[in-house]
């Protein structure tokens, strides 16, 4: 059985944006190439024939596994989860404990984070520690370099 993943409305659409330019763009371009490559005479011997070939099985599969992956996705309704708590879509402003440095921070499911964006993964080591924590709740997240603190100073959508 394929797994559940969570997603925004604007996630879900980056996936299926994604899979319809794999489908009307690439699929038609590598069509164009094994047709040029098998104009070109002898197939056992064309090394372009072999190589749209493997791109066209690289894609196919590619292709296949967007289409389990948006089959398998399950829109996040944030209407009504409370902000008392850190979830998925909180918005969070923690402060390390260490060096007092603010940040903030949108948990969102995996396949959407975005460090530029300031958006990370659940699943993060980050994510995972503040997931169920309060306002005013200090984190210990394990990280490869140790244990770092963090105090929850805010929680919003």
């Amino acid at each position: 059985m394929s797994k559940i993943n969570y997603y925004t409305p604007e996630g879900l659409q980056k996936l299926k944006d994604q899979l319809e330019e794999l489908k009307t763009v690439q699929r038609p371009s590598i069509s164009q190439q094994i047709g040029e490559a098998r104009d070109k005479g002898d197939l056992s011997e064309n090394a372009e024939y072999d190589a749209a070939k493997e791109a066209q099985g690289i894609l196919e599969m590619k292709i296949s596994k967007l289409q389990t992956v948006i089959s398998n996705a399950r829109l996040i309704d944030d209407s009504n989860i409370d902000n008392s708590k850190v979830y998925i879509l909180s918005k969070v402003k923690i402060k390390n404990i260490s060096n007092g440095m603010e940040i903030d921070y949108t948990l969102v499911a995996e396949n959407e984070a975005d460090l530029k964006a300031k958006k990370i993964s659940v699943e993060s080591p980050i994510g995972k520690g503040l997931l169920g924590k309060s306002e005013g709740d200090i984190a210990d997240i394990v990280t490869p370099g140790g244990i770092m603190k963090f105090e929850i100073i805010g929680i919003s959508r």
